[in-house]
């Protein structure tokens, strides 16, 4: 592990060599180990240490030059510095380029663990061995990754800023199919800690929905559906809306937080009572940093609580413009629910349709952020509060703006990450009227 002292000599060293009035200095160290598997047997087992520092200069008049360098020797570190001011000589001067920021008074964070940060492929091939028993004993086949990394990040520049911060992360994600590959199920888990990750239970939940697939799939009309959304499909939804909440674009009308003929909806009422999505870099179950990319210290912020958008986020620049203070970026996102489970949603539904996760998830609209995706491995018919059949997947198109105003009941939340969206803390949900505009014939 990068400790603190060698991360200061590190930034020290590289503001040493430079030469132009403005110079920051991001260091990035991770130690990762992982294993892969596929047809019922590992492929991959892996350790690594990967390194890298982005050097950042700046001239007086604003023209700026970025180098990256994975050596840590002097030799290579002084190149690094000469290729980032060289290009900052003859870049155009950025108009919107801020003076850089003197020292910060950064949160600590305690979400480093130490049992995950020295562990190997010995702790964690129990679980991969528990997922392909679990396939095994259902003549599935199952394939997955699982990994668990140590990091070290620290930032520093010519105005006597420096901040250091080390976390943790592991994760198990699989995938069971049938022989014939009509039917898929997949279960996935993240911790800060490897502790939590449980491959027993990721293989049961992977087999049940891959089980529960393998007969005949109903192929129900598109249109709009009642849904159930796990919380791997949530935390994508979440992602796209969560960091939305700039300042500038809504400001000038390129955002669904902008008014029609100018302003915007900051404290009005957009969503539900229910609805309160914030960030918290406080909360040890996320692996976050206590600065983000302008360098402010991450706070924790409300973006809508109980309904009400609260904050918008003020880059440094927008800041200046509009004569404001400038807020940290959201560093996690953390959707609060109810006292719920998800049997408890799937009694309360008289039809919709449970959805496992989504997937290629692409923007449509930026406005109104409307986004199109699909569906994947597992879409079932809910009737009379029970699950019932097997259905086609779907592409869908829909805002996740409108989700979570059509959302009418919420389980408790629980760290979750889809397929394409960062890790957050979120809950299922049910949101009514959810556009399934065609079928797709994927498992």
């Amino acid at each position: 592990m990068l400790s603190q002292p060698e991360a200061r000599n590190l930034v020290d060293k590289v503001i040493s060599y430079a030469k132009l009035p403005q110079c920051q200095v991001d260091v990035s160290w991770t130690e990762d180990a992982f294993i892969r598997f596929a047809n019922n047997g590992i492929t991959t087992s892996g350790y690594r240490i990967t390194q890298q520092i982005s050097i950042s200069s700046v001239t007086d008049d604003k023209r700026e030059g970025n180098a990256v360098v994975t050596e840590l020797t002097e030799a290579a570190l002084s190149r690094g510095v000469q290729q980032a001011e060289a290009l900052a000589r003859i870049s155009k001067p950025n108009p919107e380029s801020m003076p850089a920021l003197g020292p910060q008074k950064y949160l600590v964070l305690t979400n480093f663990d130490s049992f995950t940060g020295s562990a190997r492929g010995d702790v964690m091939i129990p679980h991969v061995k528990a997922v392909i028993e679990s396939a095994r004993q259902n003549k599935l086949t199952a394939a997955g990754y699982i990994q668990r990394s140590a990091n070290a990040v620290a930032v520093g520049n010519k105005a006597g800023l420096f901040g250091y911060h080390t976390y943790t992360d592991s994760s198990l994600s699989n995938t069971m199919r049938t022989s014939g590959g009509s039917s898929s199920g997949w279960a996935s888990q993240s911790s800060v800690s490897l502790k939590d990750v449980n491959g027993e239970t990721a293989g049961r939940i992977s087999t049940e929905k891959c089980l529960r697939g393998a007969g005949a799939r109903k192929k129900l009309d598109p249109g709009k559906y009642t849904v159930i959304l796990e919380p791997a499909a949530v935390s994508d939804i979440v992602t796209y809306l969560g960091y939305n909440f700039g300042a500038r674009d809504a400001e000038q009308g390129q955002s669904f937080l902008s008014k029609q003929g100018g302003g915007t909806h900051l404290g009005e009422k957009m969503f539900p009572q229910h609805i309160t999505l914030r960030s918290d870099p406080l909360d040890t179950k996320l692996s976050t940093t206590p600065w983000g990319p302008s360098l402010l210290p991450n706070q924790r912020m409300a973006w809508v609580d109980k309904g009400v958008v609260q904050n918008l986020y003020y880059d440094r620049f927008w800041a200046s413009k509009a004569a404001k203070d400038p807020t940290p970026a959201p560093g996690n996102l953390v959707l609060d629910g109810q006292d719920n489970t998800l049997d408890d949603l799937i009694r309360s539904t008289d039809r919709g349709l449970l959805i496992t996760r989504l997937w290629y998830i692409r923007v449509l609209q930026p406005q109104t952020l409307q986004v199109t995706g699909l569906t994947r491995d597992g879409v079932f018919l809910v009737e009379n509060g029970k699950v019932t059949d097997p259905v086609t997947n779907y592409r869908w198109n829909e805002s996740p703006v409108r989700i979570l105003q059509n959302t009418t009941k919420l389980t408790r939340p629980l760290r979750s990450q889809g397929g394409e969206g960062a890790v957050s803390i979120v809950p299922a949900i049910i949101a009514t009227d959810f556009n399934l505009a065609s079928v797709s014939d994927a498992v």
